[in-house]
Order: structure tokens, then C-alpha cells, then sequence
């Protein structure tokens, strides 16, 4: 990975410590986080497995954030993964935004739905990230934390068969920018969202 990359991802990532929460959102960052807590004492591996509708924007953004910065603070016993109610692909705008704040991307397959590997810094296992239902074969099955990153699949969702706990962590879909010229800031926003909540989760959790 480049030097200006690796500058380009520090300055993003000490970034995040000022972004604004609600009281609202830190509450259930701070359930989630005591969760991950408990599991950390016990001497326990964690799973987080994000989930929205089409396994394409949002739980990828959360998924592959989350990696990076329990990566950041020597976490290396949480796994995050990503699934979603149905599988399509992972959005290119959303690898373009991720590219723009300093992840490296390797493209591993082609077709409707590629298979990405990507990586905070040359020594860091690689996240693979790709669309796929949350029950796929690579997610966990069981004994996992699943965090809801939209209220669509919430709603659809009436039990996530395997999770030992079950949060609601919505955000607006940056789909709804798709064509329009405010897209890129739309989701370099969300990007931005996303990150920054992860961030106070993990900020909060004793290694």
C-alpha cells in the first residue's frame, strides 16, 4: 500500500473522534459495545455480522469499517461479516468511496457479484467482502452479535436464526442519491456515518 494511502487513512481515521452522535445513537453503541465487552472478559471470540436488504451499501460500509478499526485498536478477536435478505452486488460507488478514504481494493473475481479482498496496510489480513445472504456458508452460524443497518430488513427479519443477540442500528440508504449529483457526498457522508459511530463503540471497549 502507498505511503499517500496510508496518510490518507490515518488522517480519516483520526477524524472520526470529532464527528457528531445523538444521545439516541450513542445508547445503542454503548449496548452493542457492552456486548462485545462481555464476550472480550470471557476470553470469547466475536462475530458481528452486519445486515441490511441487498447486502450491497450499507452493511458493507459497516462490515468492512468495522474490521478496519477494531484492526486500529488491536482487536484482533472480533470478525465482521455482512449478509443481507436477498444477495445482488456490492455497489461501485461504494468501493470508490472506501478507495477515496484509504482502503486498498483487490477486485479477486468477476461476474454480477465480484468478490473483493481489501486491506488497511500491507500487513493486514485482508476483509473479503461480497453480497451474499446473511445465512451464506462464509458468515458465521451461530453465536454471533447481528447488527441491523436498515430498517427494511429489521422489519423483514422477525428472528436471525443463530444470533445470540440482535441490535437495530439503522441508517439511511445513500441509494437514494444513485444518478443525482449530490451521490458522491451522499456517500462519502454515510461512509463517513458509519465510520464514525464503530469508532465510539469501539473506543469504549476495554482490549
Amino acid at each position: 500500500m502507498s505511503t499517500a494511502h496510508n496518510t490518507r487513512l490515518n488522517s480519516f481515521l483520526k477524524g472520526l473522534d470529532s464527528q457528531p452522535i445523538s444521545p439516541t445513537r450513542k445508547k445503542t453503541l454503548q449496548k452493542l459495545a457492552r456486548s462485545v465487552q462481555e464476550k472480550l472478559h470471557h476470553k470469547e471470540h466475536v462475530c458481528l455480522l452486519f445486515i441490511c436488504t441487498h447486502n450491497s451499501r450499507r452493511s458493507i460500509f459497516s462490515q468492512v469499517w468495522a474490521q478496519v478499526i477494531a484492526q486500529h485498536f488491536n482487536l484482533s478477536q472480533i470478525q465482521c461479516y455482512s449478509g443481507g435478505t436477498s444477495t445482488t452486488s456490492v455497489f461501485p460507488l461504494v468501493i470508490d468511496t472506501l478507495k477515496n478514504q484509504g482502503l486498498e481494493f483487490q477486485k479477486m473475481s468477476q461476474g454480477n457479484n465480484p468478490l473483493y479482498a481489501i486491506k488497511r496496510d500491507p500487513h493486514s489480513a485482508p476483509i473479503i467482502a461480497f453480497s451474499k445472504s446473511y445465512n451464506h456458508f462464509f458468515n458465521p452460524s451461530d453465536q454471533f452479535i447481528a447488527v441491523m443497518t436498515c430498517g427494511e430488513a429489521d422489519s423483514s427479519c422477525p428472528s436471525v436464526v443463530g444470533a445470540e443477540m440482535r441490535i437495530a442500528l439503522a441508517y439511511e440508504d445513500p441509494k437514494v442519491s444513485d444518478q443525482s449529483e449530490e451521490q458522491d457526498l451522499v456517500y462519502r457522508a454515510r461512509s463517513l456515518q458509519i465510520a464514525s459511530e464503530l469508532w465510539y463503540m469501539f473506543s469504549i471497549i476495554d482490549n
